[in-house]
C-alpha cells in the first residue's frame, strides 16, 4: 500500500546497533519458525496451482491478516513513525485511506476476481486483464510493468532487511542482503505463496500484539492524548493541526494516491485467487481493517511520543527521523519487547518481499510466455527458478547506491498504481470499458511514470508543493482509460465475454 521502506534509511544511513544477546535469540527464534513453516508448506507444494495461489485453499481470516502483514511490512515500525515525528498528524492521510482500501478492494474485486479464477483456473493479476479485455497485448504489458516495479520494489525492501539484520547480528550490511534474501528464498522457493501466506500469519499476529503493548508504552510517557497536547502545542502548533507540517493539497494527495493507488498493488490483489469460500468476503474488510489499525497504533504513538520527549528535553531532536522506533524501543520499553519488534520488523520485511518473489514469478513464468503465445509446460518449476533469477537480480540491485535504490521503490508502487488500478478495479465493474482502454492506460501509466520519476529523480523537473509524480501517473492513466473506452465504445461488447460478463454482475 505504500512506500515500504524509509527513505533517508535508504540512503545510506543505518539502524543503531542492537546486538545484544535477547534480541539476537528471538531474532533466531523468529528465523526459525520461518523456516518450520517453509518445510511445513513445501510438503503441501505440488502444483503450480499451489506454489502460485495456495491451491485456492487460505481461510477467510488467514488471507485478511497475510494481506495486512504484506501491506505494512517494516514500513509501520520503522518509516512510518519517523515520518509522524517529522510531519505531525499530516502523516496520518497516509494511513488514513485503509478505513476505505480495504472496502473498496472487497467491493470492486475481491469476489471477481476470485470466481474468475475458479472458472477460468486464472492464477495471476494480468490473467485477470485478459481475461476481461480479450487482450493478449494488455497481459504482456501488464505483465512487464509489474516487473519492472517488482525488481526496484524488492530491492528497496531487501536493503532495509540487510539494514535490520546488520543492526541485530553485527554482519555488516553486504553480508545482511544476502542473508536475508537467503532466508526468504529458501521457504519460498520451496514452499511458494502458502509459505509466505502462513508467514504472514505468524508475523502479522506477533506484530499487532507488539504494537498494542508498544502504544501502551507511548501512552505512559507521554501521558496519554492531553499530554502529547500540553507538551507539543506550546511549542509546535503546526504539528498537530489537521495538515501537520504538510500543505493542505499535499495531505488530500497522499490519501488520493494511497486510497485509490492501494487497488492496484498485485501482492494484495493476487491474494484473492486464495480464498478458500468467497461467501465469506463480506467479512473481509472489516477483518483487513481492524488489523491494520491494530497494527498502527506503533506508527502513530511512537512519533507522537519521540516528538514529546525531544519537545521536553528528555531526547536530543534526532539526526534521521527513522531512528525514532529504535531509540524509543531500547530506552522506554522492556528489551523483551523490542526484541520481538525488531525482530518483527525483518520478518515483515521478508514477508513482503516473499509476495513479490511469487508474484514476479507468476508474471515471468506465466504471463509473458502466454502473451507472446506459448506456455511453459513445467510451471511449478519454472516458477520456482524464476523465484532464484528475480530474487538475485534484487539483492544485487539492493547493494547499489541507497539513493538510486530508494528511487526505484517509489517508482515501482508508483507503476503498480498507475498501470494496473484502471483495468482491474475499474474494468471488472464497467462494461463500457475497451481493449483499447486498457492497453492505452497501462502503456500511459509506464510512460509517465518513468519519464517524469526519472526526471525528478535527476532534479531535471520539480512538482508544485504537494504534487507527485505517482499522482499525475495516476490521474492520467485514468482519463486515458474513460477517454479512450469512450472513443472505441463500439468494441466494447465484442471485448467481454460472457462468462466475464456473468461474474461481474454477479
Amino acid at each position: 500500500m505504500i512506500v515500504l521502506t524509509p527513505i533517508s534509511l535508504l540512503q545510506g544511513g543505518t539502524l543503531p546497533t542492537l546486538a545484544q544477546p535477547t534480541i539476537i535469540a528471538v531474532a533466531v527464534a523468529y528465523f526459525l519458525v520461518v523456516a518450520a513453516i517453509g518445510v511445513w508448506a513445501a510438503r503441501r507444494t505440488r502444483s503450480a496451482s499451489d506454489f502460485f495461489v495456495a491451491g485456492q485453499g487460505i481461510g477467510l481470516w488467514t488471507m485478511a491478516v497475510a494481506a495486512m502483514a504484506a501491506t505494512l511490512s517494516g514500513f509501520a515500525f520503522i518509516g512510518g513513525p519517523g515520518l509522524m515525528y517529522s510531519l505531525g498528524m499530516g502523516a496520518v492521510f497516509i494511513i488514513l485511506p485503509i478505513g476505505v482500501s480495504g472496502t473498496l478492494g472487497a467491493w470492486t474485486m475481491a469476489k471477481r476476481i476470485r470466481l474468475l479464477g475458479e472458472a477460468r483456473g486464472l492464477i495471476t493479476v494480468p490473467d485477470a486483464i485478459a481475461a476481461r479485455f480479450n487482450s493478449r497485448l494488455a497481459r504482456g504489458l501488464a505483465a512487464v510493468a509489474m516487473l519492472v516495479a517488482i525488481i526496484g520494489y524488492m530491492a528497496t525492501n531487501i536493503l532495509a532487511l540487510g539494514l535490520v539484520i546488520d543492526a541485530i547480528f553485527g554482519s555488516g550490511l553486504f553480508a545482511g542482503l544476502w542473508i536475508g534474501m537467503a532466508i526468504t528464498l529458501a521457504y519460498s522457493v520451496s514452499g511458494g505463496i502458502l509459505a509466505g501466506v502462513y508467514t504472514d500469519l505468524f508475523q502479522g499476529a506477533v506484530m499487532s500484539v507488539a504494537s498494542v503493548l508498544v502504544f501502551l508504552f507511548t501512552l505512559k510517557v507521554g501521558g496519554g492524548d492531553a499530554g502529547f497536547a500540553g507538551t507539543i502545542l506550546p511549542v509546535d502548533a503546526p504539528f498537530l493541526a489537521p495538515w501537520g507540517k504538510m500543505t493542505p493539497l499535499a495531505a488530500l494527495s497522499f490519501f488520493f494516491v494511497f486510497g485509490i493507488g492501494s487497488l492496484g498493488q498485485p501482492h494484495v490483489v493476487h491474494k484473492f485467487y486464495m480464498l478458500r469460500e468467497p461467501r465469506k468476503l463480506k467479512w473481509y474488510p472489516l477483518i483487513m481493517s481492524v488489523a491494520v489499525i491494530i497494527s498502527l497504533l506503533l506508527f502513530i504513538g511512537v512519533g507522537l511520543a519521540v516528538k514529546s520527549l525531544v519537545v521536553r528535553g528528555e531526547l536530543p531532536p534526532l539526526e534521521r527521523a527513522d531512528d525514532a522506533t529504535p531509540f524509543f524501543l531500547l530506552r522506554f520499553t522492556p528489551l523483551l519487547l523490542s526484541a520481538v519488534v525488531f525482530s518483527g520488523v525483518a520478518a515483515a520485511i521478508m514477508s513482503t518481499v516473499n509476495s513479490f518473489m511469487s508474484v514476479g514469478a507468476a508474471a515471468l513464468t506465466h504471463d509473458l510466455p502466454i502473451a507472446f503465445g506459448r506456455k511453459v509446460t513445467n510451471e511449478l518449476f519454472w516458477g520456482r527458478m524464476s523465484t532464484v533469477v528475480i530474487s538475485i537480480v534484487a539483492t544485487v540491485v539492493a547493494g547499489a547506491s541507497g539513493t538510486l535504490v530508494a528511487f526505484l521503490g517509489i517508482f515501482g508502487w508508483g507503476l503498480f498504481a498507475s498501470t494496473l488500478v484502471p483495468s482491474l478495479a475499474i474494468g471488472l465493474n464497467w462494461s463500457g470499458a475497451t481493449r483499447a482502454g486498457s492497453v492505452a492506460s497501462i502503456a500511459t501509466g509506464l510512460v509517465v511514470t518513468l519519464v517524469f520519476e526519472t526526471l525528478a529523480f535527476l532534479e531535471v523537473f520539480t512538482f508544485p508543493a504537494g504534487v507527485t509524480a505517482t499522482a499525475l501517473a495516476l490521474v492520467s492513466s485514468l482519463l486515458v482509460f474513460f477517454v479512450v473506452s469512450w472513443f472505441t465504445r463500439h468494441s466494447a461488447a465484442a471485448t467481454l465475454d460472457d462468462d466475464v460478463r456473468f461474474v461481474m454482475e454477479v
